[in-house]
């Protein structure tokens, strides 16, 4: 019965090794759900976990299907990737975002999370005495966990309070340090659902190219800014990408949220040409390959894992295909999760909470889209009391700091509320917790 009475929460805490909640990992919180779920035989609100909550694409199950039964599992993958999706993924982003990337440039990895961890890597190593990436945070909490495994340094800026110009003033800052190789941030961003603006991807442009850095830019959740209407192929409006203004960019695209195939850990790493045929004195003397993108792709990735899953691949250049072509629609497919922020929100909203991360732009005049994630906060709680008083009522969520933020609050994953019964018990929950916490 919730609420967990605290002794039962500390107790299995304790069990689990987790030593500061605020801390946890996303993986760490829901193993502890789990774990208070067996003796109050009821099941939690998961909110803390972005697993996508659609269907998995058919086409791609039935291309994969089809690639496993030609013989694709006896064979090992190409390290660089098919043909078919180098190709497809190359016609994607033209579709999409409007950029012209060559296949040469586009590696499947596995995952996005692989892609980040073996780019950090390089980007390390790149130039001397450049071991730091920036994060424009709130961020996802693996990444900077990424970094910090690497034995990397990181810098954080926290977009709260620093939009438009004042963000260009800030980058400028950290940059002049001359520490700092790449800049990483999701557009969308996990967790705030936040979105650039065009003046900020021109400030990123500028920033890049006057201090010598690579933008490493996630596409997890691509075109799922809801107040447009992207992902109408080869038509404006193009999902927008700093891509447009500078040619010192790495972007990662996800088959886990647009085309819901998590489970096949399938992404791509595609890569400027300048960025992947620059020559560096480092990879030419460690690696006996002197260009970005040979080193990335046989010198790293091959000791990652020698390729990723050939039939995923193949399953992977299907969805890119069709989404081309128009058969697919997965922006509009993904409008679910908007619909589902939209209830979360007001649910929230009405028990005493307050939205975190509220506007876009620099004058803070446009609220923000609603999607996969949102945040929030409640008077007079830090984030991981409020986190933990959460979880007492049957509601897991991850705190802001976890994810670089300096505010204090939580990020909201409404990609697992799938039914009426989820709201519902969403909604009784917080309506206890807000009854045993008024607010004044």
């Amino acid at each position: 019965m919730f609420p967990v009475h605290k002794s039962v929460f500390d107790k299995t805490m304790a069990e689990l090794n987790i030593a500061n909640i605020a801390s946890a990992t996303i993986r760490q919180i829901v193993s502890l759900a789990t774990k208070l779920e067996e003796p109050l035989g009821e099941g939690f609100v998961h909110l803390e976990m972005g697993n996508p909550g659609l269907p998995p694409s058919e086409v791609g199950a039935a291309a994969e299907a089809e690639a496993l039964a030609a013989g694709a599992a006896g064979v090992y993958p190409n390290i660089a990737g098919i043909p078919q999706l180098k190709e497809a993924g190359s016609k994607f982003l033209k579709a999409f975002l409007d950029i012209d990337v060559p296949g040469r440039c586009i590696v499947p990895t596995v995952g996005s999370m692989q892609g980040t961890f073996t780019m950090f890597l390089l980007m390390g190593q790149r130039l001397s005495g450049r071991d730091t990436i920036l994060f424009l945070d709130p961020g996802f909490p693996a990444q900077h966990n990424q970094v910090k495994l690497l034995g990397l340094e990181q810098e954080s800026l926290d977009i709260y309070d620093c939009r438009g110009k004042a963000m260009e003033e800030r980058l400028d800052a950290i940059l002049a340090k001359g520490r700092v190789s790449a800049i990483i941030y999701s557009n969308p961003n996990n967790p705030a659902w936040t979105n650039l603006t065009d003046e900020e991807y021109r400030i990123l442009a500028r920033m890049a190219e006057k201090h010598d850095v690579i933008i490493m830019e996630d596409l997890a959740y691509l075109g799922m800014d809801f107040r447009q209407r992207f992902g109408v192929p080869y038509t404006e409006p193009f999902v927008p990408t700093v891509a447009k203004y500078t040619d010192r960019y790495v972007l990662l695209v996800s088959a886990s949220k647009i085309f819901s195939y998590a489970g096949q850990r399938i992404a791509m790493v595609c890569m400027s040409p300048a960025v992947a045929d620059r020559r560096y004195e480092f990879f030419e003397k460690f690696y006996e390959m002197p260009t970005f993108g040979d080193a990335y792709i046989y010198g790293v990735l091959y000791c990652a894992s020698s390729g990723t899953t050939h039939s995923a691949q193949y399953a992977y250049a299907a969805m890119l295909n069709a989404a081309i072509e128009g058969k697919i629609d997965f922006v509009d497919e993904c409008r679910e999760y908007g619909r589902r922020a939209r209830r979360a929100k007001e649910l929230f909203l009405a028990n005493g909470f307050h939205l975190v991360y509220a506007h876009d732009g620099a004058d803070n005049s446009q609220p923000i889209s609603d999607g996969f994630f949102f945040t929030v906060g409640y008077p007079g709680m830090t984030g991981d009391r409020l986190q933990e008083e959460l979880l007492r009522y049957g509601v897991a969520a991850i705190s802001l700091p976890s994810t670089g933020s300096r505010q204090q609050g939580l990020r909201v994953c409404v990609s697992m509320l799938s039914d009426e019964k989820q709201f519902d018990m969403l909604e009784r929950r917080l309506e206890a917790f807000h009854k045993d916490f008024p607010v004044a």
